[in-house]
Parts: structure tokens; C-alpha cells; sequence
């Protein structure tokens, strides 16, 4: 069996490369001869997505929140899919809609890409957008509410 010389440097320069990339392994290979890095998941990584920013419930609502679960909203719009939603059709662009907007049946609100496909969210009913739940670019999961229309 071939021994490989440690060189500390080399290791310190791959974990190092982990930690820009957000990669949990990475492995050399040469002849018959590997090096192999891994680094345990962070569990600030695993939480990232809940602790992004939500829009907060008024202060007057707050002391109902603390004692018992909030009711949803009857018109909560929530994610069909997991995927990532973006509020407007490309960076830079002006948003679907803006709270207080009036939307129409059948309107565009948000994307979701999903498995490098964009599916439109459209409005259920017409009514008026009270409030967005999201920030675009963020995550979202099945059933996670995205946006108000009253």
C-alpha cells in the first residue's frame, strides 16, 4: 500500500474550499492515492429557512398569538409545491403585485421554480393583497402560506 505524505496545508486549503462552497465533502483522488475531507453539517444550516424573515402580525395581534394558535386566514394563499418563490418574473423587474394592490381571478401573484421549472401562483378569487409573507428568493414548502388577498 502507497502512503500519501500529509501535507496540512493541502488539508487546511480543502477545508477551506468546504466552507466557501457550503459542501460537506470533497475528495482527491490520484493513482491509488486519496484524500478525502468532510465536515459534519452545521445545525444553523439545517434552521436557515425558518429563521428568514416573515412579515409579523400587527402588534395588536400579538398577545392572541402568544396565548393560542391564530386561526389562517380565509384568503391565506399557500405553496402547491416546495421550491424557491420569486415575487417578480426576473431580477430587477417590477413585482406581480405590491400589498394593497387589487388583483383579478386568475392572476399572476408569485413564481415558484421548482426542479428548474417556474410555475405561475395565481390568484384564486379577486380581491385586494392585504399582505406579503414571503421575500423573494426564499424557500417555501407545501402548504406554507405566501400571501393574504381579502
Amino acid at each position: 500500500m502507497t502512503r500519501l505524505p500529509l501535507d496540512p496545508d493541502a488539508i487546511r486549503a480543502l477545508a477551506a474550499i468546504l466552507i466557501e462552497t457550503g459542501l460537506t465533502e470533497i475528495e482527491i483522488a490520484e493513482k491509488d492515492a486519496r484524500i478525502r475531507v468532510v465536515r459534519a453539517a452545521a445545525p444553523a444550516l439545517v434552521e436557515a429557512p425558518v429563521a428568514r424573515p416573515v412579515a409579523t402580525a400587527p402588534p395588536a395581534a400579538a398577545p392572541a398569538a402568544a396565548g393560542e394558535p391564530e386561526a389562517p386566514h380565509p384568503g391565506t394563499i399557500t405553496s402547491p409545491m416546495v421550491g424557491v418563490a420569486y415575487l417578480s418574473p426576473e431580477p430587477g423587474a417590477a413585482p406581480f403585485v405590491t400589498v394593497g394592490q387589487a388583483v383579478t381571478a386568475g392572476q399572476t401573484l408569485l413564481l415558484i421554480e421548482a426542479m428548474k421549472t417556474f410555475n405561475q401562483i395565481k390568484a384564486p378569487k379577486a380581491g385586494t393583497v392585504s399582505r406579503i409573507l414571503v421575500a423573494s428568493g426564499s424557500p417555501v414548502e407545501f402548504g406554507e402560506p405566501l400571501m393574504i388577498v381579502e
